[in-house]
């Protein structure tokens, strides 16, 4: 069970090995995302299952934005293969966060995107994870070659840093 109110200080102090908390320069491209009334859970803050939300949305709508990708038409989209989250700080309703974005590898039909979730204007992230989208032809579900495009892209949001 993963406790979205666990201070860095209360896991240095634990003795914890966990890795520090993502900065703001640590990602290549942003998105604000508003939190809603309904994204909190009754402890307060939102609940774990919205943060994936946060990350699909940040992701899909760059990609929207670039025009690399309809929802409704594309040829090639991406299906999550696998997600994580790691939790640092807490989010609540009405708090505005700035969504960063960086891919940390591309592979012939994958991509490991990264995302920190920043309260708006903080400088350490509240929260860090990933997801590889698979990319599937649309009508056969059979994985396929990233599109020239798509991949020149996903080559601008590429950090050194990233891992």
């Amino acid at each position: 069970m993963c406790d979205q109110s666990t201070s860095s200080r209360e896991v240095a102090e634990s003795g914890s090995s966990r890795a520090p908390r993502g900065k703001r320069s640590d990602y290549a491209h942003y998105r604000e995302i508003t939190t809603r009334w309904m994204d909190n859970d009754v402890y307060g803050h939102v609940n774990n299952v919205v943060y994936y939300s946060f990350f699909d949305t940040a992701v899909n709508a760059a990609l929207i934005e670039a025009k690399l990708l309809d929802p409704e038409t594309s040829s090639v989209i991406g299906l999550v293969g696998e997600t994580s989250c790691r939790y640092s700080a807490p989010l609540s309703f009405p708090d505005n966060v700035e969504a960063g974005i960086r891919v940390a590898r591309i592979g012939n039909s994958s991509v490991r995107y990264e995302v920190g979730l920043f309260r708006a204007g903080e400088a350490l992230a509240a929260a860090e994870g990933h997801f590889i989208h698979i990319y599937v032809d649309r009508e056969t579900w059979r994985p396929t070659t990233l599109p020239k495009a798509l991949r020149s892209f996903l080559e601008t949001l590429v950090l050194k840093s990233a891992s």
